[in-house]
């Protein structure tokens, strides 16, 4: 197996994928995680699994995932889960959304997207 050369492509990769954690993290799954009683009372319940599940799906998709993103690990498949929530989100809980309402989850389901389809690049935890 030859070395692979890291370019501008590896690194914009590397930019989008931990840029775009970075932010689910701080503006959606770590507040949950860190007001989980609080977020229990408010969390919606599109499909009656319970609030507990809910948010514990959530919480996985928003702190968990994103985390594996940024470290590389099995990244198309951790954009998986955020693009369902996001789905979810954008059909389903708040269909009445305009564009305009809903910019921020279609700006990260088009990121989520993307690496879906990229994967992460060459820079990631398990290569280096």
């Amino acid at each position: 197996m030859h070395a692979r050369a890291y370019n501008a492509v590896d690194t914009g990769l590397l930019f989008m994928r931990v840029a775009a954690a970075l932010l689910l993290l701080a503006v959606h799954g770590l507040p949950k995680l860190m007001h989980w009683q609080e977020q229990l009372l408010r969390i919606e319940d599109p499909f009656g699994l319970g609030p507990t599940l809910t948010l514990g799906l959530a919480v996985f998709a928003e702190v968990f995932c994103p985390l594996l993103l940024i470290a590389g690990f099995y990244a198309r498949l951790a954009c998986l889960p955020v693009l369902a929530v996001l789905a979810i989100a954008l059909v389903i809980v708040h269909p009445q959304w305009s564009l305009e309402e809903g910019q921020f989850a279609w700006l990260l389901a088009i990121l989520f997207g993307g690496l879906a389809i990229t994967g992460p690049g060459a820079w990631v935890l398990p290569r280096l």
